[in-house]
């Protein structure tokens, strides 16, 4: 859908031209035939906020809010707290920045300077994962969240995969194929959903 919306959005996804769009123009940038994205509404608040930030805080530019973190990931004034400040970066799991500062790394555009801040996102799909196979005890959301970061931290060590990689092939297996670890641990179930949080 990204690349549609790249192509469709040709020298828009700039902050000076995202701080007016609208929900009709969001919706037009994702469509493919009849469908498009969901609430474009929201997401179209999400950018003129995302936009009006990076005005006022970096002069409209990506790339002088990745400059300004210093190739700190985590911690005070490092690029997951800077992005933390925008709505759209502001989940609990910080799984939408870790996901930017990926690709900025990848693309070499970010030369991360301490690599132990980056985790896995404990999201779903990865609780269920952590949960099925055993590394987890069952408990409430915030027991089993915790406790999925920690259990593939040390997978992360133990293998010498670091957790960004790591996070991306078990998000991928898992989403994938929910039964992928069967039903060796037991009847393991993820916690419910909790119904006040956007991100659970």
């Amino acid at each position: 859908m990204w690349a549609i919306a790249l192509a469709n959005a040709a020298g828009e996804l700039r902050a000076d031209r995202l701080l007016a769009i609208d929900p009709e123009r969001v919706a037009d940038i994702f469509r493919i035939d009849d469908e498009t994205v969901a609430d474009p509404d929201r997401r179209a608040a999400l950018w003129r906020e995302l936009a009006a930030g990076l005005e006022s805080e970096y002069g409209g530019e990506a790339v002088v809010l990745i400059a300004a973190a210093q190739g700190r990931l985590g911690g005070e004034g490092g690029l997951l707290e800077r992005l933390a400040a925008f709505e759209a970066y502001a989940d609990p799991l910080a799984k939408k920045a870790q996901l930017f500062a990926k690709i900025c790394e990848r693309r070499g555009w970010l030369e991360v300077c301490d690599p132990e801040s980056w985790q896995v996102s404990a999201d779903n799909v990865l609780m269920r994962l952590a949960l099925r196979s055993g590394l987890v005890a069952p408990g409430d959301l915030a027991q089993v969240r915790a406790g999925t970061r920690g259990a593939f931290k040390r997978v992360a060590e133990l293998s010498e995969v670091p957790p960004s990689e790591l996070d991306d092939m078990l998000w991928e297996l898992g989403r994938d194929d929910p039964d992928l670890l069967g039903r060796a641990a037991g009847d393991l179930r993820e916690p419910d959903r909790d119904p006040t949080s956007t991100w659970y």
